[in-house]
């Protein structure tokens, strides 16, 4: 039987109707998939289009996944994910195809690569003072990223959730905001106070409007498209490296220790686990219970420094007096313009 006939059955039947997988998921697989067929076909000297079954042996997977690592440089990390993408095939065709049952068993046998798992890198409280107030806000974009810096480290949302925000996801009245996370899950946050403020600030006064057909989107580029996660990506570490020394920089992820700092200042601030596994959007526990391996001996000061962080409010805020008085001045300069 052909491969090609299993692969369009795998995309268009098993992930999405049978599945029911994210688009991310689908993408993330189908990357995967345009590696492998043109490999497995020079490696037997055929088109693509016309290998089989068979041809996707258990020595053919290892092939390739040896081929990721030392051809093009992956690392194990990626590696198993590919290996996870051929595995999710086997399991179709060994459900649909029975008689290659066989064959399925032995790729799904596959173990995968072990790991360094990399040291969950989280930003103090003065760190994360030391970024926000790097922030200018002068500049066109400043008001919107020092918003995101806040919302990021108040959520503990991914890049994507943030990316992926519309106007419809903040309920202003309650403080609440939307997000949709890793397989399809949505959950519902409440705000701190001044995340709050800020985001109602920035929708009615500094929010430019996107471009069509993305009306709603929360956060915007300079060419007012919706910001992606990259673009978010981007933005962290921008003001990171305006901050950090690069020696600090090393073991942090831009985007994920705001997520990872906000996890830690729950901890210590006395939230239970699971108060802090539905913030993060943990589908298990024992995801979030990485941060009980983590000692801080700074406790009481964090614990006191982040409460009184969730509970101030923007007219607290010393950061935010700049942008009054610049926007006072530009007020006044614009109708002395037109006298």
């Amino acid at each position: 039987m052909r491969l090609s006939v299993c692969i369009h059955r795998f995309f268009s039947e098993y992930m999405t109707e049978m599945k029911g997988c994210s688009h991310s998921t689908v993408k993330a697989y189908r990357d995967t998939f345009r590696l492998l067929l043109p490999y497995t076909a020079k490696k037997y000297g055929i088109k693509p289009d016309s290998l089989r079954i068979e041809h996707l042996s258990i020595e053919t997977v290892l092939s390739f996944l040896n081929h990721l690592e030392k051809d093009r440089g992956n690392s194990a990390r990626t590696r198993n994910h590919r290996l996870a993408a051929v595995k999710s095939l086997a399991a179709m065709i060994r459900l649909l195809y029975p008689e290659h049952r066989r064959l399925c068993d032995g790729i799904e046998s596959l173990h995968r690569k072990r790991t360094h798992k990399p040291l969950v890198g989280y930003l103090t409280h003065q760190e994360i003072q030391k970024v926000l107030d790097s922030v200018d806000l002068k500049k066109n974009e400043g008001f919107r990223d020092y918003v995101l810096l806040h919302l990021l480290y108040d959520s503990g949302a991914r890049a994507f959730e943030i990316a992926g925000l519309s106007l419809d996801d903040f309920d202003p009245d309650t403080r609440r905001l939307t997000l949709l996370g890793k397989g399809s899950r949505t959950r519902i946050l409440e705000l701190w106070p001044k995340t709050a403020q800020l985001l109602e600030k920035y929708i009615a006064k500094h929010r430019k409007e996107p471009m069509p057909p993305h009306g709603t989107a929360l956060f915007t580029n300079q060419r007012r498209a919706p910001l992606t996660r990259f673009g978010i990506h981007r933005l962290c570490r921008r003001y990171l490296e305006k901050t950090l020394s690069n020696k600090r920089l090393k073991y942090l992820n831009p985007v994920h220790s705001f997520r990872h700092s906000c996890a830690i200042h729950m901890l210590n601030a006395g939230y239970a686990l699971t108060d802090i596994k539905n913030r993060l959007g943990h589908e298990r526990l024992e995801s979030t219970m990485i941060y009980l391996k983590l000692e801080t001996s700074i406790k009481k000061e964090i614990q006191k420094e982040y409460i009184a962080h969730t509970k101030s409010l923007m007219n607290q805020d010393r950061k935010l007096d700049e942008l009054l008085d610049w926007g006072d001045r530009d007020k006044i300069l614009n109708w002395l313009d037109r006298l």
